[in-house]
């Protein structure tokens, strides 16, 4: 019929034809033109063949709970204020009574699905709980009473689970609706008293997504802008791009509705459509009619644009805005699905295989002790960091350099390596208690070894204080690479904390005694065959001679001595050129003899660490995990790994079932792409 669409309406009563005039450029439901009511026509839309396919995909992911994955669907949702008229709105469209009454008649969200099919027959069904009743017309509105009862309690309270509805007849539109519970501010008995706040999170759930289409549904009589659900609406959507309005009870407020609905102060971007549903027992034909004549006839009501009145001209814009929603969101859909499905596929094969033998344990210990060892020998032996590269507390070859820097420092600058110190005085009272009957100007040994005693002590917490800041930090990068390596593995992972903390601990402990035992050995004699000890001694005892006449016949109280610095020396000036001739000499034997131990001890604590962190790495920690896995105390923690920790298992669970949502996600997405549907076919 060239430009023209004809369409059958088999109501539940009767059956007549009516046609849509549609020029050759496309159809709109908002034209002056663009509709010839007839009465009775058929609500059902002339887009639904083209819409069903791709509609029922959506309404196939929706069932499939997609939204769950953090996907969201277009959805058009239905909000108004309590006795709105939604119920009556929605029954209108579907062509089914729906619960009426006092008070909140939606309890849960209602997602009514409406399917035009062939068949004269009417199918209805209820889905919720993971359970699907079949109904009729006839008890539809008492058994969605009572699958909400069971949904939401006895009570008048609400519940965000929710019911699925599935409406096919003949003659309806095809479109899928939220209906959410109307606004109440103030509770009645058996509702709770936060229930504005339980509805305000519901709709503000289903409505802030910007997939979602917002029907508003407001009463003639009422204030626009004072509507609550005007008020949440423009909260999520400020311009109104997709809130469409519409307005029920015209006939009981017909005058001003006209201006209301052209000046549009609150931006409803998507328009208004005003209807008239029907009242007490009236058939959807009666109401129909009534609605029609209404609207021809009343002085207020006729005097709005037929392109803004009428349940079939809210129908058709439903219809086209959802299609329009659908196609332009439908690439965004699919491609979220599969980064979605590639995420949790990856996520799922990084987690470990379920174990089920000894053999399969064993060769996953193997595993995960081969890779700590890689790893500990890459970042403590070869000082790489290239698996952290931007956590600088793993680059530990640096990291140990600087501690061992900062103990030589505090080695060379703690008060007993201060030459200045006390100058001479110490060496003096040290040789006047060792002085014997023997020949002057010798050197007493027991003075120099008193004197490097002295010294030694002052020191030795220094090196010990070292070693233990050192093993802390290599047991805190030894077992961030255990806690990694085994975190599938909970025994394992509690073995391998054991075995690396008690490792550590007598690695500490051998390495303190070890210490221990070198600054003994540095009191208890001296000797070194460096040769820089009697260069160095030769130097500062050429200012020997120059000092002690400065000091016996100069009145300075400071001078400047060559290779130690300005000392004073006005307290040695009542002590014999012999004795501070000895007192210098003695200083400068344990100046240059110092300085030697000083670098002895940093070299020595420097091999000794990098044969220790070697020991650890290649051979001594694979013993100890092993030891701690199989030994009595512990033992039994390979048979353990069979048991997959409940935290796994749940997560494994919930990878899989995931997974399995998405893939049959994709499935529905991907035939719908095959079926190479024309976006621009639903844009019109």
């Amino acid at each position: 019929m060239g430009g023209q669409r004809i369409l059958t309406d088999s109501g539940s009563r009767s059956s007549s034809s009516f046609i849509l005039q549609d020029d050759q450029e496309g159809f709109s439901p908002t034209s002056s033109n663009a509709l010839v009511l007839v009465q009775n026509a058929p609500i059902v839309s002339s887009y639904n063949e083209r819409i069903r396919p791709i509609l029922d995909a959506i309404d196939k992911l929706r069932s499939l709970m997609v939204m769950e994955e953090g996907i969201q669907l277009p959805t058009i949702v239905v909000v108004g204020d309590q006795s709105s008229g939604k119920s009556s709105v929605l029954e209108s469209l579907a062509g089914i009574s729906l619960p009426r009454g006092r008070g909140i008649c939606t309890r849960v969200p209602l997602v009514m699905r409406l399917q035009h099919h062939s068949d004269p027959e009417p199918e209805l069904s209820l889905e919720y709980n993971g359970r699907v009743e079949h109904t009729d017309e006839d008890n539809i509105s008492e058994d969605i009473v009572n699958a909400t009862n069971l949904i939401a309690g006895d009570s008048k309270g609400i519940s965000d689970t929710p019911l699925t509805l599935l409406v096919k007849k003949n003659g309806v539109p095809d479109l899928t609706m939220v209906d959410l519970p109307g606004i109440t501010r103030v509770p009645v008995r058996g509702q709770p008293e936060n229930i504005y706040d339980q509805i305000k999170d519901i709709i503000m759930k289903y409505i802030k997504p910007e997939e979602s289409i917002i029907l508003n549904v407001l009463s003639a009589s009422a204030d626009f802008s004072t509507c609550e659900s005007i008020s949440m609406s423009r909260s999520v959507d400020k311009t109104g791009e997709r809130t469409l309005a519409v307005v029920t009870k015209v006939d009981m407020a017909p005058e001003g509705l006209l201006e209301k609905v052209t000046a549009d102060d609150v931006d409803i971007g998507l328009g208004y459509v005003c209807v008239r549903n029907r009242i007490r027992d009236e058939t959807f034909e009666e109401a129909r009619a009534i609605a029609d004549r209404l609207f021809e006839t009343d002085p207020f009501l006729s005097k709005i644009d037929k392109s803004m009145v009428g349940i079939q001209v809210l129908a058709d814009k439903l219809v086209q805005i959802q299609a329009a929603s659908i196609a332009r969101n439908l690439p965004d859909i699919v491609k979220k699905i599969n980064d979605k499905l590639n995420s949790y596929l990856s996520e799922l094969n990084k987690m470990p295989k379920k174990l089920s033998s000894v053999p399969e344990a064993m060769t996953a210990v193997m595993q995960i002790i081969g890779t700590s060892k890689e790893s500990l020998k890459k970042i403590l032996v070869g000082g790489e960091f290239d698996e952290f590269p931007d956590d600088k507390h793993m680059h530990c070859k640096a990291r140990l350099v600087e501690m061992l820097n900062k103990c030589s420092d505090q080695l060379h600058e703690c008060n007993v390596s201060d030459p200045k110190s006390n100058f001479l005085l110490e060496e003096i009272a040290i040789l006047e208690e060792a002085k014997g009957i023997n020949l002057p100007n010798f050197v007493p040994r027991n003075a120099f070894l008193i004197v490097l005693q002295g010294k030694v002590k002052g020191i030795s917490s220094i090196p010990i204080g070292f070693v233990e800041q050192v093993w802390s930090y290599i047991e805190d990068v030894v077992l961030s690479v255990l806690m990694r390596n085994t975190e599938n593995y909970y025994h394992v992972q509690l073995s391998a904390r054991r075995a690396g903390h008690n490792l550590i601990e007598k690695m500490k402990e051998r390495s303190i005694n070890w210490m221990t035992e070198i600054v003994e050995m540095e009191k208890l004699t001296d000797y070194t065959c460096n040769p820089e000890y009697l260069s160095e001694w030769h130097r500062l005892m050429t200012e020997q001679e120059t000092f002690i006449q400065k000091v016996l016949r100069d009145a300075e109280i400071n001078i400047n001595v060559k290779g130690i610095g300005m000392v004073e020396v006005g307290g040695l000036r009542k002590y014999t050129h012999v004795l501070l001739s000895q007192a210098f000499d003695l200083k400068m034997r344990m100046t240059a003899y110092w300085n030697i131990v000083l670098r002895r001890l940093i070299d020595i604590v420097g091999l000794h660490l990098q044969l220790s962190v070697s020991n650890l790495v290649t051979k001594d920690l694979e013993m100890e995990i092993m030891n701690e896995l199989l030994g009595p105390n512990h033992g039994g923690g390979i048979e353990r790994m069979l048991e997959e920790p409940s935290s796994m298992a749940v997560k494994r669970q919930k990878l899989i079932k995931s997974i399995k949502k998405l893939k049959e996600s994709k499935e529905v997405v991907c035939k719908i792409m095959d079926d190479r549907f024309s976006y621009a076919d639903y844009l019109v």
